[in-house]
């Protein structure tokens, strides 16, 4: 199957593309995008053949000039067949930083608005975790909650994102305690666990950092509420979009550009070069100012001694 090819009027510089999957139930797509100017010569800029995607894909690479755009679907979790509802190409001035392939937002993607999903989990709203409504609730409406013991709170991103925090909003109208933990996937079968409060006795607003990956799947499990025997959150956010947390992230990016660039200085020869060149000029200035300072000596003294002489 050679995928689905669209041809643009003319060839476009182009760094962005966005396509919708076709979303009317829960199933997931994967797939990959090739791009070219002559149909000859295929580039891969997206490559989504591990990870289970859904409803608006947002898509970011290196500006290039392009005429073809090939869409190769390799898997749907419910038939064989890959659907696409839209595709849009474009430039744009400043895109989000993406990490191997894949997008490290700055704000929430877990929204509806990004083709998020609640996949497993009760609430009299659906989506009501991701809403972005976390003021509006009480004893009745406004969470989403499972029984402790069995069952759990899936949320489907709409396509892999790299991230590194979250931000969690337990019910809170009373002064009972929970305690969980937070696992990620790719794939709904490889999960690794992110946060673990099973020990711990939390409450309304939780901040959450974690060593940065992509995350398609996030599954919150409660393990106790001092109340009763449901585990409830108002609101999830991933990443976090707490202020402070947006500080650590954007410190923990610094520090590690920082890491990268000290690690290419130190095995590019030619930075190694200008390092000792520039060490030689420091040490050759200095025997030159040091040398003055001696012919400076040496010129006070014979005038001393002219002097004396008369």
């Amino acid at each position: 199957d050679s995928g689905i090819v669209v041809e643009l009027g003319t060839i476009c510089l182009i760094n962005h593309i966005k396509i919708l999957l076709w979303d009317r139930d829960n199933r997931a797509y994967s797939y990959f995008i090739e791009v070219s100017a002559n149909q000859i010569q295929w580039d891969r800029v997206i490559d989504y053949s591990q990870y289970h995607c859904r409803s608006w894909q947002f898509l970011y690479f290196q500006a290039r000039p392009i005429r073809y755009i090939k869409l190769v679907g390799t898997h749907n979790t419910v038939n064989k067949v890959f659907h696409v509802v839209s595709l849009e190409a474009m430039h744009i001035m400043n895109i989000p930083r993406v990490v191997e392939g894949i997008v490290a937002p700055t704000g929430n993607v877990a929204t509806i608005e990004m083709g998020a999903v609640v996949v497993d989990g009760v609430s009299r709203t659906r989506n009501a975790l991701l809403n972005g409504n976390y003021v509006d609730y009480d004893w009745d409406s406004g969470y989403t909650c499972h029984q402790l013991g069995s069952g759990e709170i899936l949320v489907r991103l709409a396509q892999p994102y790299y991230v590194g925090s979250m931000r969690l909003l337990l019910w809170d109208c009373d002064d009972r305690t929970y305690s969980f933990y937070i696992e990620t996937s790719t794939n709904q079968k490889d999960w690794t666990m992110v946060i673990d409060k099973r020990d711990e006795q939390a409450r309304s607003w939780q901040n959450f950092t974690f060593t940065a990956r992509p995350v398609v799947f996030i599954r919150i499990v409660g393990t106790r509420n001092t109340a009763n025997e449901i585990f409830h959150c108002v609101h999830l956010e991933c990443p976090s979009e707490d202020p402070n947390s947006l500080l650590i992230e954007n410190e923990k990016q610094r520090l590690a550009e920082d890491k990268k660039q000290l690690k290419l200085n130190d095995t590019d020869p030619s930075t190694s070069r200008e390092i000792s060149n520039n060490q030689h000029s420091s040490r050759h200035s200095g025997e030159e100012h040091e040398k003055s300072i001696v012919e400076e000596d040496v010129l006070v003294q014979f005038d001393n001694n002219s002097m004396d002489e008369q």
